[in-house]
């Protein structure tokens, strides 16, 4: 019974590679109704695509909202996390309740929320959805700086340095960030790849009055489903590439961690 496992594996990697595969096909395809493979190949979709203006206008913001929430969120929450690590270890408890929190609301609940709270307050609701965006990729930082400070006695070389004349700032910057940053990235990383994929959030909050690529996608799924699945092929390639880089950087933090 050795094989049963990796029969099992093998079993469930094909039946959820299946539609990822079609998706693929599909988006190649010029027909495709009464065969097991398509009738027709064609590159014209992506060619449709890549020169739509509309699909870069999208693909901008969603870089630029998506992108502009997790610098926010390193710059604010990362040197807060830090401290708190390193000076109120006692404080981590609420941090830790603050994660189950982010992971604790649906999509739906927190725009319903948001929506009570800020509409008709004058605020740009933009500006809310990416305050929403900021809390809730803390989980990815905080435990991708978690996982780098494990073995790393960040209060005695902040202690150290003091010593030694550097203020807080200065030991923060040139001897504990130079240390954390490979982490800090993988989180940037994953944060940014879960941001990309967010959609309920950013339909009910700000709708199409912001067209991202989430909204793109959705409009063009009505319009052609060759078009759709060409935009779906084209995220997947840009979420596989940043899920590598972050676990290449993973693994060669964890060769380094082991010398």
């Amino acid at each position: 019974m050795k094989w049963l496992p990796k029969s099992m594996f093998i079993l469930l990697f094909c039946y959820l590679s299946l539609p990822v595969i079609g998706t693929v096909l599909y988006s190649f395809a010029t027909t495709w109704h009464q065969s097991i493979l398509p009738e027709g190949w064609t590159l014209q979709t992506y060619e449709r695509l890549f020169v739509d203006a509309m699909f870069w206008k999208a693909l901008g913001r969603t870089v630029w909202l998506a992108g502009g929430s997790v610098i926010v969120a390193m710059v604010v929450i990362v040197p807060a996390l830090l401290y708190i690590v390193v000076y109120f270890p006692k404080y981590e408890r609420w941090i830790q309740l603050l994660i189950l929190g982010v992971y604790a609301f649906p999509g739906i609940i927190l725009a319903v929320g948001l929506l009570r709270s800020y509409n008709g307050t004058g605020i740009p609701m933009l500006l809310i959805l990416s305050g929403a965006y900021v809390i809730s990729v803390v989980p990815f930082i905080y435990q991708s700086l978690k996982n780098t400070m494990n073995g790393l006695n960040a209060r005695a070389l902040m202690d150290a340095a003091e010593l030694l004349g550097a203020t807080k700032w200065q030991a923060f910057r040139k001897v504990i960030l130079p240390l954390v940053k490979t982490g800090l990235f993988v989180g940037a990383l994953l944060s940014f790849s879960a941001l990309v994929g967010e959609f309920v959030l950013i339909n009910l909050v700000v709708g199409s009055k912001f067209e991202t690529i989430q909204m793109y996608l959705m409009k063009k799924m009505s319009a052609s489903g060759h078009l759709a699945s060409a935009i779906v092929v084209v995220y997947l390639v840009g979420i596989i590439g940043l899920t590598g880089a972050a676990a290449r950087l993973m693994h060669s933090q964890m060769k380094k961690g082991a010398m």
